[in-house]
């Protein structure tokens, strides 16, 4: 199987409002790309009009070079998984997955041996005979999986696959799902809300909001180099600060003022409004006993702790009037914080980012999905 490429060009796509907002967009063949975004944002309807299940206001798709925009979905070589399975309860595995091959005249031989090779891809050549009721949800996305992959397309598309599996199952389906499109190398576009997903799986992602890509770029790019606070904000837990910008250093250091505080940032001053955000990430944040002495510290008090297996949460109360929160490993070389405890918090200079504003997320959790 090859991968093929996806190429959108100021594609837009109005229902009563607009619902993708004139996308420039390239997706390289064998190529794992996720558009990320909350409901409403537009990302599902992009994935159908790729599909063909919607037709394009204005603007192109290009699969491989070839402009398919007015090309019925059963003519494009594109397939699609969704949430839902839908499998057929009433024919076996190995039905199921055939059925998309009844009409191609292949042998009898042929396609056995299609279905079989995609049932080897997702590891289930023994449950060839069972019926999906028969089938753990995990099992059955595999079957759902495979139905689509024995019809060989270039481009597979990805509703939300892991959306109806609990998290446990949802995080050994993610490794498997990136290893099978490793060794298939087809071009997957996977649609998904959950930030831990793109993260995981993505060689690139698209930050999604109100039809428009905010940014894209590589996972860790994204997650470290946010290119404003709704991405911030969306892509992980984020400590967004309200700052003023009093200086600006060489390159992109500046040093800001959050309350009284000055501090200074490393990253992200060139382009920062006199008014602006910092962020940094829990992970980031330094706890240290009160007292400490140095630049970039904070007075502040330990108002929660949320035990998490692996670490812990911090909730902290800056004495310069904002609230943060620090993600501490649980790796026995922390010292032991509690509720009402008064600390020192270090945020590095390295650690700390200026952003230009931009809504908030919560902005648009709410909104129904436009399709």
């Amino acid at each position: 199987m090859a991968g093929g490429s996806v190429e959108l060009v100021s594609l837009t796509k109005r229902f009563t409002e607009v619902a993708v907002d004139n996308i420039d967009l390239h997706i390289a063949s064998g190529e794992f790309f996720s558009l990320l975004g909350p409901s409403g944002c537009g990302k599902t309807t992009t994935l159908r009009l790729i599909a063909g299940f919607e037709q394009p206001t204005s603007g192109r798709i290009l699969l491989d070079s070839v402009d398919v925009s007015a090309v019925p979905p059963h003519r494009r070589n594109v397939n699609t998984v969704f949430q839902s399975y839908a499998l057929f309860p009433f024919l076996t595995v190995f039905d199921n997955v055939a059925f998309g091959l009844r009409n191609k005249k292949l042998s009898r031989d042929e396609l056995r041996q299609r279905v079989y090779s995609a049932l080897e891809l997702v590891h289930l050549r023994s449950f060839e005979k069972r019926r999906p009721g028969q089938l753990s949800g995990g099992q059955q996305q595999r079957v759902a999986l495979a139905r689509a992959l024995v019809l060989q397309p270039s481009v597979l598309l990805l509703d939300e696959p892991l959306g109806a599996l609990d998290a446990k199952l949802r995080r050994s389906l993610k490794v498997e799902l990136k290893a099978l499109q490793e060794q298939v190398g087809i071009t997957f576009l996977y649609v998904t809300h959950d930030q831990e997903e793109a993260l995981t799986m993505s060689d690139r992602l698209a930050v999604m909001r109100d039809g428009q890509i905010v940014q894209i770029g590589a996972p860790a790019e994204v997650y470290e180099e946010p290119a404003d606070t709704y991405v911030a904000d969306f892509l992980g837990v984020s400590n967004l600060m309200p700052v003023d910008v009093v200086s600006r250093g060489p390159g992109s250091e500046c040093q800001v003022k959050l309350g009284d505080c000055l501090l200074t940032v490393e990253h992200g001053g060139i382009d920062a409004p006199d008014r602006a955000h910092a962020v940094v990430r829990p992970e980031r944040v330094r706890i240290e006993n009160f007292g400490s002495a140095g630049p970039n510290r904070i007075p502040a008090m330990v108002e929660r702790l949320v035990y998490l297996g692996s670490s812990t949460q911090v909730f902290l109360h800056l004495a310069a009037g904002a609230d943060v929160q620090a993600l501490l490993p649980n790796d026995g070389g922390h010292t032991a914080f509690a509720q009402g405890t008064p600390v020192h918090v270090y945020l590095a200079p390295d650690a700390l980012r200026v952003l230009r504003g931009g809504a908030m997320v919560t902005d648009a959790q709410d909104l129904p999905e436009a399709s």
